[in-house]
């Protein structure tokens, strides 16, 4: 199939795409128990975690609750699991837009996007939350790399004018949802690099010490699915456009997602964000056979090309991004550097480790410099002013990295050290340095 239609190609020809057409009929018939993962990956949607009641109650029950995001797949299921435990008020704070997810009886739903300040604080202004949880995003990292400037004045800018309006309308409890790619210490792709800088916009927060704060990182949620979507479409007509034939990833559920905020929530603290991961999302989801069991679910003569990596996503992890020592034992959300600090869950279902920038020793952060890039509406100049960001946090994260830890990435990392990218090289040589320094 490779060799019929080499990756990086637009368009393909009809004698190309019969060839296609043909083999991937073949690999449907050489891989029967591909519809089994197909069906795993489904199944993932029913998996809970589940929360403690009695805690949740106390915590929740009688308070005022604000959800940004709330009438999404995660932010309504979240609204869902707070309403069992008996708020005074749930609040759902988001742009209107539903995408059929269902609405909740005795729930108040206003309408605000979190980019428009003035709106924003009037809605927590009146509502004057106890509790945030703060959900609303752009969370399609192929889309980002083509809509730069709304990625980042959602994820970075707005998650910057929910902290402050959680902040001045007195909320106790502030809770963001993150993503699991933010484990990287540095990016270039725009949902990636924008996600990294809102956990860090939050632990600044939380460094002040006004509320308490925490954060959950989630991985693929099978009901809100791209891939999935996108794999349906497909099998109507059309190709499969797939990077590799080797991609794999791990998925949760929505429930999940909704009961490790809940779970979070519970764990914050002033001072410092201490951020959740599900420790064992079990075994990864195989990518092609996901493809080929839809296919053979549909009955679809639809081809599958190895298109190649689209922009937004990324082909070769950091070498040093996980540690072999620790990998198996933490979550798979969490990199080399979090997981030295991790607490041990202790038959939980969940990871916890402290999301640290040094504030000191470096100049101040080029946060101005997105926004004003923003403002002015040029996508270009806002990934190159995000790009500086990313690299600032990246310096601002290895200061506060322990010593073992960063000779520990470094010797990771130098057996592909000719394999390497110029990102990853520049990324080597930053832990070399503060691993020198330290």
């Amino acid at each position: 199939m490779r060799e019929a239609a080499p990756a990086g190609q637009a368009q393909l020809a009809a004698d190309v795409l019969g060839e296609l057409r043909s083999l991937t009929q073949a690999l449907i018939a050489a891989r029967p128990d591909a519809g089994e993962e197909y069906a795993r990956f489904h199944a993932l949607g029913q998996r809970g975690i589940g929360v403690p009641e009695a805690e949740l109650a106390a915590w929740l029950g009688g308070a005022t609750v604000l959800v940004t995001g709330g009438t999404g797949c995660i932010g309504s299921t979240l609204m869902a699991q707070v309403a069992r435990f008996r708020p005074r008020r749930l609040v759902s704070v988001s742009r209107g837009l539903t995408r059929d997810w269902p609405r909740l009886d005795g729930a108040e739903y206003a309408r605000a996007d979190i980019r428009d300040e003035g709106r924003l604080a009037a809605v927590f202004g009146e509502v004057r939350p106890d509790v945030v949880f703060h959900v609303a995003a752009q969370r399609d990292p192929g889309l980002a790399e083509h809509e730069v400037r709304r990625t980042v004045t959602t994820n970075v800018l707005g998650t910057r004018q929910v902290v402050a309006a959680a902040e001045g309308s007195g909320a106790a409890y502030v809770v963001f949802a993150s993503t699991g790619k933010a484990l990287r210490p540095y990016s270039r792709e725009i949902y990636t690099a924008s996600k990294r800088a809102a956990e860090w916009i939050v632990a600044d927060a939380a460094g002040r010490g006004r509320a308490s704060y925490a954060a959950a990182r989630f991985t693929h949620v099978v009901d809100n699915s791209i891939i999935r979507q996108r794999l349906l479409d497909w099998c109507e007509g059309g190709v499969i456009r797939l990077h590799a034939a080797d991609i794999m990833f791990y998925a949760q559920s929505a429930l999940e997602s909704a009961q490790l905020l809940l779970r979070a929530g519970l764990g914050a603290r002033r001072g410092a964000l201490w951020t959740y991961a599900i420790t064992d999302l079990g075994w990864p989801v195989g990518l092609l056979d996901l493809a080929l069991g839809a296919l053979g679910r549909a009955g679809s003569e639809t081809p599958i090309y190895f298109s190649g990596y689209d922009p937004g996503y990324e082909s070769m992890p950091f070498p040093g991004l996980y540690d072999p020592m620790t990998a198996g034992e933490v979550s798979p959300l969490l990199s080399a550097f979090e997981a030295a600090v991790a607490e041990p869950s202790d038959g939980r279902p969940t990871d916890a480790f402290p999301v640290r920038f040094a504030s000191g020793g470096q100049p101040p952060a080029p946060l101005p410099a997105v926004r004003d890039a923003c403002a002015g509406g040029d996508d270009a100049a806002v990934r190159e002013a995000l790009d500086q960001l990313s690299w600032w946090l990246l310096d601002a994260m290895l200061q506060l990295a322990r010593p073992e830890v960063l000779r520990r990435v470094v010797a990771l990392t130098e057996p592909f050290e000719c394999e390497l990218s110029p990102a990853y090289r520049r990324i080597l040589a930053a832990v070399r340095r503060r691993g020198m320094a330290s």
